[in-house]
């Protein structure tokens, strides 16, 4: 009797949190229709759907959270379940309530709904049978070895940068209050049955106010990804999403983590940006893309993001694109001819 009040009592807590940080990032408005409602999970459903939070169900993991995989009538899902010593539920709420406001977007990972029963509540979302990006373009990550999947060609790599890049421009405009995600990288990308690309990882994200082009923030992110800027002076814009874009990117061509990159450049004793413009195409792109293909084309698709990833990381954050237009030269590099990207690479 105890524990089940005990229960309700905190089911109610989280609830009226919850609702709040609903309410602040929506602006008052409604949730946008969904096809599934959000559900509320009991903590015996999640104990059954992961064997009582079994490592062996463990398919993604970082210092914050845990991610296990499971199945609960007939669907499978994937179950975000944050660490136990976390400070602050602040994290798990913004996380809950932009997932919610996001998930009407195809390339942004569902949630399908959460456990308030306990003191961290714990996050249900779609399917990812694919794992992370991070599973499928490098080894290891965090210093423990990465599943052995299949390598995944340059056509799967450019879209996946495609759809990721127009689902952070939609988190950047589709709203009055602009949202920056403050955390791209690619353990925060899932990947479906389809090798479909979904964002997911919004703990760290902050609204910008209507008619503001910044926010002081508490710095937060992973190592690597921050924005220069955010990172000394605390000041955040949607550029700073654009700089930790064009480190996946790169990322994406070399196959390689970034602090690996970085190493490789200091070795060299060269500027980080200069020494990738110098490489050539063998030296710089994973292997295992030109194993797959090669040709022409793909050479300067390789080059021509290259140049794209490079200017999103440039010092001078003004001088970065929009993601709105990271999304469209994506898409161009994807789709148009040869003699677009002749010119693009030569700048004709």
């Amino acid at each position: 009797m105890v524990r089940k009040k005990e229960r309700k009592r905190v089911f109610l807590e989280n609830g009226s949190m919850l609702l709040e940080k609903l309410i602040a990032y929506c602006n008052g408005r409604p949730i946008p229709i969904r096809p599934i409602p959000i559900r509320s999970f009991s903590i015996e459903e999640l104990e059954r759907v992961t064997n009582n939070f079994d490592p062996c169900c463990v398919f993604y993991e970082e210092w914050l959270y845990k991610w296990y995989k499971g199945s609960f009538e007939g669907q499978i899902i994937s179950v975000k379940k944050y660490n136990e010593n976390l400070e602050g539920l602040e994290f798990v709420f913004i996380d809950t309530a932009i997932s919610a406001k996001m998930s009407s977007h195809k390339n942004v990972l569902k949630l399908i709904g959460c456990c308030l029963e306990t003191q961290i509540p714990t996050l249900v979302f779609e399917s990812a049978v694919n794992g992370t990006l991070a599973d499928r373009i490098y080894d290891t990550s965090y210093g423990k070895a990465r599943p052995q999947c299949q390598p995944m060609v340059w056509q799967s790599r450019l879209n996946i940068a495609r759809d990721i890049a127009h689902a952070i421009a939609y988190v950047h405009t589709a709203f009055s209050r602009p949202i920056i995600h403050s955390d791209i990288k690619t353990g925060n990308i899932f990947l479906d049955q389809h090798d479909v690309a979904k964002l997911s990882g919004f703990p760290l994200s902050v609204s910008v106010p209507e008619g503001e082009t910044h926010v002081e923030a508490e710095v937060y992110g992973t190592v690597g990804f921050l924005c220069p800027i955010y990172l000394s002076t605390g000041r955040v814009t949607e550029k700073a999403d654009v700089y930790s874009f064009g480190m996946l990117l790169l990322e994406l061509l070399t196959g390689q983590q970034q602090n690996d990159l970085a190493q490789t450049a200091a070795d060299k004793d060269e500027n980080f940006i200069d020494y990738m413009r110098n490489c050539t195409t063998n030296e710089f792109v994973d292997p295992t893309i030109l194993a797959a293909q090669g040709g022409a084309c793909v050479e300067r698709q390789l080059q021509a993001v290259l140049q794209l990833a490079l200017t999103c990381i440039v010092f001078d954050q003004e001088k970065r694109p929009t993601m709105v237009e990271v999304a469209k030269e994506l898409r161009q590099i994807k789709g148009l001819s040869y003699d677009f990207l002749f010119k693009k690479i030569y700048n004709l």
